[in-house]
């Protein structure tokens, strides 16, 4: 499994993914294709691919020194197989070389091997944000990796 920064190409890969995946953030296709514009905000796309297909993503934003995951997805074919570890370590990678000082994401109560990853990677409980998520009603776990 190879982790490189996303492309215009992975596009169509990226939204499919998405799709079905009924616990990610689900965000307009436009939204996807401004990250891989010139001059896009400052956010960073790294996806995952196995044999040349694309089998997860993550989507991360940078504010001043501190760098919000907001939406990751691994293939359930490629589940519990090191993807989405090599997808958050090469997020660390990248935020330090920019001089950031700590990632943070939410996460329903109910993901749990999500939030099994995140304390694997090193994150650790910041909060909880009561009924934060809809269709289910569902609390959010916050969670912080200082680095």
């Amino acid at each position: 499994m190879k982790v490189r920064v996303g492309r215009s190409e992975d596009l169509g890969a990226v939204v499919a993914l998405e799709r079905s995946s009924p616990t990610a953030a689900h965000w307009p296709e436009s939204f996807y294709a401004a990250l891989f514009e010139d001059g896009a905000a400052e956010r960073i796309s790294l996806v995952g691919e196995e044999e040349g297909e694309l089998r997860g993503f993550l989507v991360a934003r940078i504010i001043g020194d501190e760098c919000e995951l907001e939406n990751a997805v691994v293939a359930e074919s490629s589940q519990r197989r090191g993807l989405g570890s090599k997808l958050i370590r090469s997020l660390i990678d990248e935020v330090r070389d920019r001089k950031v000082a700590r990632i943070f994401l939410e996460v329903r109560e109910s993901s749990l091997a999500a939030r099994a990853l995140y304390l694997k990677c090193g994150f650790a409980i910041g909060g909880r944000r009561a009924s934060y998520y809809t269709d289910p009603r569902e609390d959010a776990v916050l969670y912080t990796l200082t680095l």
